[in-house]
């Protein structure tokens, strides 16, 4: 559906000169949620932008739904939907004439475009909302028309920039879902760029990690935590005084496979390739040592823990 090599994407002004894309590969198959995974400022949208036609690349090919993104870039338009972080609809406009127009603009008739406005309306929970205007929808309504007037075409394939920024945590809840039916109902194939760990994880069937215009590792978010070294345990020793502190310590330094072992005041922490099964032995040897504890946590690594492995900062350090 998607395939790009060495997409680059370089802003001259007087001031000299910014690579925003330093060098893009991927490949996208058909059927799926893809994510693009990275800070304010990484590049995300810079790469959408090419792969959608808005942006000439400096550098680099790429084909999309099914056309060369270079040499026919009006077949790459009519085949795809794009929904811009800024939307697309007029405020003084009513819905289901916005939804209308633009259907007319992909060359569907008049009768057309109203029936499939109609069929959009209530799949995107905007039904009975046709006779509004734009400015007075919710943010979350407004953004579910945002997706529709990029679906209105029926494309295999549709980009979805940052589609849920701004919008309040059951807003965004219920656009996880209609954005899961566009795969499981339609079968599109949806690329969607994200700064939330939490949308990729539980959303996208593969990620993009893209940090400083490259991408620095892709697959699932299961093959992606693997990258990190193990499940992250953390025991608290009760007493908090410095000779149980040591015995606990050395204790955990004990286990098979323990590495990136740490102490922060009465808190030991390190990492192990199954946490679930080395606490059990921990807790029979803390025991044994006569060690209480206030408190033990086993973490499984998150996205954010595989972004700080590869590029060394939290992916929530971005800024834009």
């Amino acid at each position: 559906m998607i395939t790009a090599q060495g997409l680059k994407k370089t802003f001259r002004s007087r001031r000299g000169s910014v690579e925003a894309v330093r060098g893009v590969d991927l490949s996208v198959e058909a059927g799926g949620i893809v994510g693009f995974l990275g800070p304010n400022g990484a590049g995300k949208t810079t790469t959408l932008r090419m792969l959608t036609t808005l942006l000439e690349p400096t550098e680099g090919t790429a084909t999309v739904a099914g056309f060369d993104l270079r040499a026919n870039p009006v077949g790459v338009r009519r085949s795809i939907g794009y929904v811009s972080q800024a939307g697309g609809s007029a405020p003084e406009a009513l819905v289901g004439e916005e939804l209308e127009y633009h259907a007319r603009f992909y060359g569907l008739s008049r009768g057309d475009a109203r029936r499939r406005s109609q069929d959009l309306l209530p799949q995107l929970d905007l039904a009975g909302l046709d006779t509004r205007q734009v400015k007075t929808l919710s943010g979350g309504q407004r953004r579910r028309l945002d997706i529709a007037m990029g679906l209105v075409h029926s494309p295999g394939l549709v980009f979805l920039d940052e589609p849920t920024t701004g919008l309040d945590p059951q807003s965004r809840a219920n656009m996880w879902e209609h954005i899961r039916r566009l795969r499981n109902n339609n079968g599109t194939t949806v690329f969607l760029t994200t700064h939330y760990l939490e949308e990729a994880d539980a959303l996208c069937d593969r990620i993009f990690v893209i940090d400083a215009g490259l991408i620095v590792a892709s697959g699932t978010a299961d093959e992606l935590k693997q990258q990190v070294s193990g499940d992250l345990v953390q025991v608290e020793v009760a007493s908090g005084t410095e000779g149980d502190i040591d015995k606990a310590r050395g204790i955990a330094a004990g286990r098979p496979g323990a590495e990136q072992l740490t102490v922060d005041g009465a808190v030991v922490s390190f990492r192990v390739s199954r946490g679930d099964e080395a606490v059990v032995g921990l807790l029979r040897d803390l025991d044994a040592a006569g060690i209480a504890l206030s408190s033990l946590q086993v973490q499984r690594p998150t996205l954010d823990d595989v972004f700080l492995a590869l590029t060394g900062h939290a992916l929530r350090d971005g800024s834009e």
